[in-house]
């Protein structure tokens, strides 16, 4: 090798050098950059959630404010029979007046003042319970294939012996008898 080819190679050595210190100087850049943008990626996404979690309460709130300023109380329980009616929320066992309150977008105290002062049924727990029951009676009328606990169950009753004292409270005699009065003839 001549002394012009290893000037030349260590000349290209420095170029080489040169362009990795420039190119390494430009990664972290641009690795830099991505943090940054990676951050406020973050921060956009989280102030997006908090967002859409104070839109919804907010709804949640006007709803709720729309409700309980209702001053029929008439206008109020007709919104109970609509929504339950369109949520079905009493056939789940776990329905309760605090979830019945949340649905139609009022308190506890002023669910209850209502069923209190306007309603036949002087809880909303008994308004409840009545849902199921009637619901538990159409089922015996109309699915005579059901048994007595598939009922129970469908109709948001926790246990068959809870059904079984509705029934009997309501038409003296048992689911089975009730359900004997209709399918006679089937």
């Amino acid at each position: 090798m001549t002394e012009q080819e290893i000037k030349e190679m260590q000349a290209e050595i420095e170029r080489l050098r040169a362009d990795n210190a420039r190119l390494q100087s430009e990664m972290i850049r641009l690795v830099s950059r991505n943090l940054n943008l990676s951050e406020q990626l973050e921060v956009d996404v989280e102030l997006h959630r908090r967002f859409e979690v104070a839109r919804t309460l907010m709804k949640e709130n006007i709803e709720r404010q729309r409700n309980a300023d209702l001053q029929d109380d008439g206008q109020l329980l007709a919104l109970i029979d609509l929504r339950l009616e369109e949520k079905r929320s009493h056939l789940n066992p776990d329905f309760d007046t605090k979830q019945l309150a949340e649905l139609i977008g009022v308190s506890q105290e002023r669910l209850n003042k209502l069923f209190r002062n306007k309603s036949i049924y002087r809880t909303p727990e008994a308004y409840i319970d009545n849902l199921r029951t009637i619901n538990a009676m159409r089922l015996l009328r109309t699915q005579p294939n059901y048994s007595i606990a598939a009922i129970s169950e469908a109709s948001g009753f926790n246990h068959v012996r809870t059904l079984q004292r509705r029934i009997m409270d309501v038409t003296g005699m048992t689911p089975a008898d009730y359900r004997a009065l209709f399918t006679r003839d089937m």
